[in-house]
């Protein structure tokens, strides 16, 4: 399979890896199928719809960021990035996570009802 974006140009693939989210993600309901790129010496993942190629999510592990963050067995979580031309602008939303599961290529977002967990937590300081 190929899609083309702006970002990454034309991606080859293999349907194998498509991730689906029974209930798609917040604001994007009705889109459904994603894969994760990846770059050799970035820091993000990007989470990019097979139907809308142009649609594409930043995410940041959460586990980086906090050891006791809501885990669900099997799935890594994410948080979705804010980009800003102004690095210290950059936030990740840590109110609303993503959960993907490789193994079995499920996908799903959940509300974390905490206030601890910020939706515009700051992803690099200022020196």
């Amino acid at each position: 399979m190929k899609l083309t974006t702006h970002q990454f140009g034309e991606i080859e693939f293999e349907e194998k890896i498509i991730i689906e989210f029974e209930s798609g993600i917040l604001g994007f309901d009705e889109l459904k199928k994603f894969i994760v790129i990846t770059e050799e010496d970035g820091i993000f993942y990007w989470l990019t719809s097979v139907d809308e190629p142009e649609l594409v999510f930043p995410l940041y592990p959460m586990k980086v960021i906090s050891e006791n963050y809501p885990e669900v067995a099997g799935y890594e979580v994410f948080g979705i990035v804010k980009l800003d031309k102004n690095p210290s602008d950059i936030t990740l939303n840590m109110k609303a996570p993503i959960y993907l599961n490789q193994d079995v290529k499920k996908g799903f977002q959940k509300i974390v009802d905490n206030d601890e967990f910020p939706i515009d937590y700051k992803l690099f300081i200022e020196n």
